[in-house]
């Protein structure tokens, strides 16, 4: 068996006690709240599979709050994560479901505030690494190892070469590109994980784009 790194043997560092259900959880929270693009009013996490049968005493309920928050997964303030949400006057309400899923730390987060809302669901697949699947109704795959660009457009053409020719333009290397769409001529997710740092020039030329609708950001 081959490793990558030294963090593929030895597992992150991490509050305890588990690097799926702890520090995988962690993550899932703190992509979303990357994702979200602020601090959510409300939170409403639902757990699958393992995540469902074993979120208390591993402390994947308190680890995916605490990322939520921005913690970090080695953050001592994740054990008080339930607390310090309250404090802050943020509501959070954990179900367990009995549906099925493709993966057994499965976990569905519905984040929002006055200003609009967003979903996704995130899966822990060992190690504390994880796997954004789907975005607001938009399947896609989104690990967080690398920088990433998400970018919601109409689904016509032209709008793929749009986004490639403003990504040339800043000679960004594209390492992956995904395009998910609910419909056909609907909106589209356009998903690109690149090997740079994305500066705001690029996003702000993506946003002018005619086809384009959102732009986010997500940093490695």
């Amino acid at each position: 068996m081959k490793y990558k790194s030294v963090f593929d043997i030895i597992g992150p560092v991490m509050i305890g006690p588990s690097s799926s259900h702890t520090a995988g959880a962690a993550r899932i929270g703190k992509m979303a709240r990357e994702l979200f693009g602020r601090e959510p009013e409300w939170a409403n996490i639902f757990f699958y599979g393992s995540f469902a049968k074993t979120y208390k005493g591993h402390g994947t309920d308190v680890a995916i709050i605490g990322g939520i928050m921005d913690f970090e997964t080695d953050d001592e303030r994740i054990i008080e994560a339930r607390k310090i949400a309250k404090e802050k006057g943020m509501r959070v309400k954990i179900r367990e479901e009995e549906a099925l899923t493709e993966h057994p730390n499965t976990a569905r987060i519905n984040l929002g505030d006055k200003d609009g809302e967003m979903e996704l669901v995130g899966i822990s697949i060992g190690g504390g690494k994880i796997e954004i699947i789907e975005l607001n109704g938009f399947e896609l795959s989104l690990t967080g190892h690398h920088p990433a660009i998400l970018v919601v457009h109409e689904d016509r053409f032209g709008a793929v070469a749009a986004v490639s020719t403003v990504l040339a333009k800043h000679r960004m290397n594209i390492g992956k590109m995904d395009v998910s769409r609910r419909d056909v001529g609907k909106m589209a997710l356009m998903t690109i994980e690149v090997d740079q740092n994305v500066e705001e020039e690029l996003l702000s030329e993506l946003k002018a784009l005619p086809e384009v609708s959102q732009v986010t950001k997500i940093t490695d």
